[in-house]
Order: structure tokens, then C-alpha cells, then sequence
């Protein structure tokens, strides 16, 4: 991502609050790190912009909340996955 550090941070932050996305699904959409982000959106965000950065700190306490079920699901997809993987070989 080219650019200042400044407008990324803005570019990242609107994309969160637009998309309601996690750090981990912003940082693969503009191609930047989890650390590049994090620090983008809790330091140099609160320096530039308080209202986005209000916004921001929203979605993430939701994401925080959400994140617990999140993991349930991705643990149970793998868990199904598994066992048709394991069907389909036991057919073979």
C-alpha cells in the first residue's frame, strides 16, 4: 500500500467502519500487517482524527465481543470438514 502513513491510517480506519471488519481482515485486504494496522488505528488514528478514531474503538469492542463465536465456528467448520474428508477416504 503506498502512501503516506497518514492517509493510510485514515484509508484503514473508513474501511473498518464501512465494513465492520477486524484487524485481521483489514490488514489482508490492503495487504499491510496486523501490527501495521493495530498501531495505525490505536496510536496515529487518535492523533489525527478523534471522531474516526471513536468510530474505530466501537467496532473493535464489537469485534472483541464477537470474537469468541467466531472461533466456535471456524473450530466447528474444521471439525466437519474432517470428518467428510474422512467419509470420502473410508469410500475409496
Amino acid at each position: 500500500m503506498k502512501g503516506s502513513p497518514e492517509e493510510r491510517t485514515i484509508e484503514l480506519a473508513r474501511y473498518m467502519i464501512e465494513q465492520n471488519a477486524t484487524v485481521r481482515q483489514t490488514a489482508a485486504r490492503f495487504g499491510v500487517s496486523k501490527s501495521t494496522v493495530h498501531k495505525d488505528i490505536t496510536t496515529r488514528l487518535k492523533q489525527q482524527n478523534a471522531v474516526l478514531y471513536a468510530q474505530v474503538q466501537a467496532v473493535l469492542r464489537t469485534n472483541k465481543q464477537e470474537r469468541h463465536i467466531r472461533g466456535g465456528l471456524a473450530t466447528r467448520a474444521k471439525y466437519r470438514a474432517q470428518a467428510a474428508h474422512r467419509q470420502r477416504t473410508a469410500q475409496i
